[in-house]
């Protein structure tokens, strides 16, 4: 040991040596304890490569001019780096991007022509290797045949109706905003939704709902959708407003109508 020590003390190397070394090991350390959701890593776990730069090429086509050329948001549009695969796949199958008009909030709409599954898939995989975020869920997590509807009504109902409806008819918010009806989504689109928080709709990340809870819940709105409405209309399923009010106008347009017959067979018995 004694002589090591003095051979590293006469090479004039010797202290860049050590300290090269204590660099390598504690880049190697950082490396192997850093978190593996880098930007590489994301565009691996969401698509090939040649997604990516397909993907890079129709945001620049259709998307840039709102949120800007690498994503990082404009005064109309807000930023897209970590918002993940499954933001993308919501937002483009369901119509609301590309938007027509800036506006409180994007409304489902007929897909472009340049929207494809294979158009979705590579924008998805461009914008998830900005920065990670929700990806996209796979067939087994969103096929209602596993899930449990009766389980799932009971987490509609805590967590989703005061905004959607009982039987997820949609209803109205502030400032213009809306829950929507819950009808044309996709099992995929529900799950994508209650990840990513679209507009004003809160996350429900896997600490709050499973992944297991949230197929229940899709098991649910699915299944309600086919419900036979007892009272013969349905009335929009929008609840009991909308039952009374059509109760309303309906007893009233009896009563007036019933009330001109009996005055007018009053007038004629007074005429003769």
């Amino acid at each position: 040991m004694n002589s090591i020590t003095a051979r590293r003390r006469r090479h004039p190397l010797a202290r860049l040596a050590v300290v090269a070394l204590a660099l390598g090991l504690l880049g190697g350390g950082y490396a192997a304890a850093a978190p593996s959701d880098s930007t590489a890593d994301a565009a691996v776990a969401s698509g090939k490569a040649d997604d990516v730069a397909e993907g890079k090429s129709l945001f620049v086509a259709h998307c840039a001019s709102c949120h800007g050329l690498n994503a990082e948001g404009t005064s109309m549009a807000p930023p897209l780096v970590g918002v993940g695969a499954a933001s993308v796949d919501f937002q483009v199958s369901s119509g609301r991007m590309p938007a027509a008009d800036p506006a409180a909030q994007a409304p489902r709409k007929p897909l472009a022509e340049w929207v494809t599954p294979e158009a979705i898939n590579q924008l998805a995989a461009y914008v998830q290797s900005l920065g990670g975020g929700p990806t996209r869920p796979t067939a087994d997590m969103v096929d209602p045949s596993k899930g449990d509807p009766a389980k799932g009504g009971e987490l509609f109902r805590a967590n989703c109706i005061q905004c959607h409806n009982f039987v997820g008819a949609g209803g109205g918010l502030t400032y213009g905003k809306y829950a929507p009806n819950l009808n044309p989504a996709t099992p995929e689109q529900i799950y994508e939704a209650m990840i990513t928080g679209p507009q004003a709709m809160p996350v429900f990340n896997d600490s709050i709902i499973t992944p297991e809870q949230k197929r229940d819940m899709i098991a649910y709105i699915t299944q309600v959708r086919g419900q036979t409405d007892p009272g013969g209309f349905g009335l929009g399923r929008i609840g009991p407003v909308t039952e009374g009010l059509v109760a309303w106008i309906a007893g009233i347009s009896f009563m007036s109508l019933a009330a001109i017959w009996i005055t007018a067979k009053k007038r004629k018995r007074t005429s003769k």
